[in-house]
């Protein structure tokens, strides 16, 4: 088959039906007759020779190729996506970069690590935060340029990531400096019995945590659990608590002194990565980021001492 022979207009309906996954939705954003979408899709099989869609029922089940198909649609138009957003850009003289953070990573690490763009004049940032697989789905649309995660993503045909390693912290005991100033505890062996406010049970440091305090035979009292790092910050800010946490969430406090670290769990690190997918177009600013963005932990190591 010829490429003129591909009809990218069936090919955008055939897209919009199977990421919507309902025939009558899809018709009512495309603004076209239900029987008028049933008929172009058909036309698009015909052409290729292949059925997309399994008939029968009400259910829209996408075929081995329609699979294959929607993978390749997704690219096309995912990339289309990405040029209209780069031409706008152009035209307001800017080149706009999308950046998407889960939501529970530290929001000082986010500043610390687009902070190079910040006083940039020609760079216009779309911040955008939530649940890391929306993220990613949103990467793969070319909806956004790159992700910042503190979990590592695999990759494979369907989800074609790469997933740079950006830096590693280790986990940090802080506690008010009125109180804690000077004083240091060992970790864990101190900890038994203390107050605590530690990362929730969701986060891939707590399990990390709970081994490290069992293995020594501690058992510290869990005042507050939290998967929200900012608002894990505002608790070891105001509670009065000892916190478990990385110090990049807590840089500023450390920096004043309202906070000083108590201890550091050596065994324990978090990762920060940058993740972004191989179908997309290089931009040389988000690539000199990724190379230089160890940076973003280098201010709180300094403030901190």
């Amino acid at each position: 088959m010829n490429l003129d022979r591909l009809n990218f207009h069936h090919l955008l309906y055939f897209w919009r039906v199977a990421s919507i996954g309902h025939l009558t939705r899809a018709a009512q954003e495309l603004h076209v007759a239900q029987s008028a979408l049933s008929t172009q899709i058909r036309q698009l099989e015909d052409r290729l020779g292949e059925a997309l869609f399994e008939r029968g029922g009400r259910r829209l089940v996408l075929t081995e190729a329609g699979q294959m198909v929607l993978s390749y649609a997704e690219n096309i138009f995912g990339l289309g996506q990405e040029m209209l957003g780069r031409l706008e850009g152009r035209a307001e003289g800017m080149l706009r970069l999308r950046v998407g953070s889960v939501a529970t990573l530290s929001r000082n690490y986010q500043e610390n690590w687009i902070r190079p763009l910040i006083g940039d004049p020609n760079v216009a940032l779309t911040l955008e935060s939530g649940l890391l697989e929306n993220l990613l789905e949103r990467l793969l649309q070319h909806r956004l340029d790159v992700v910042l995660s503190n979990e590592a993503v695999p990759s494979d045909a369907e989800r074609p990531f790469q997933c740079r390693l950006q830096g590693s912290q280790a986990i940090s005991l802080v506690g008010p400096g009125a109180v804690w100033k000077r004083r240091r505890l060992r970790v864990p062996e101190d900890l038994h019995g203390r107050e605590l406010a530690v990362p929730g049970p969701r986060n891939a440091l707590r399990g990390q945590f709970d081994t490290l305090c069992m293995a020594a035979g501690v058992k510290p009292r869990f005042r507050a659990e939290v998967d929200d790092m900012p608002m894990l910050r505002l608790i070891a800010r105001d509670s009065g608590w000892l916190t478990v946490l990385p110090e990049v969430v807590v840089q500023d406090e450390l920096r004043t002194g309202i906070l000083v670290k108590v201890g550091r769990f050596e065994q324990l690190q978090e990762h920060f990565y940058a993740i972004t997918t191989t179908h997309r177009h290089r931009l040389e600013r988000l690539e000199r980021l990724l190379e230089g963005s160890r940076s973003a932990l280098r201010p709180m190591r300094r403030e901190a001492g």
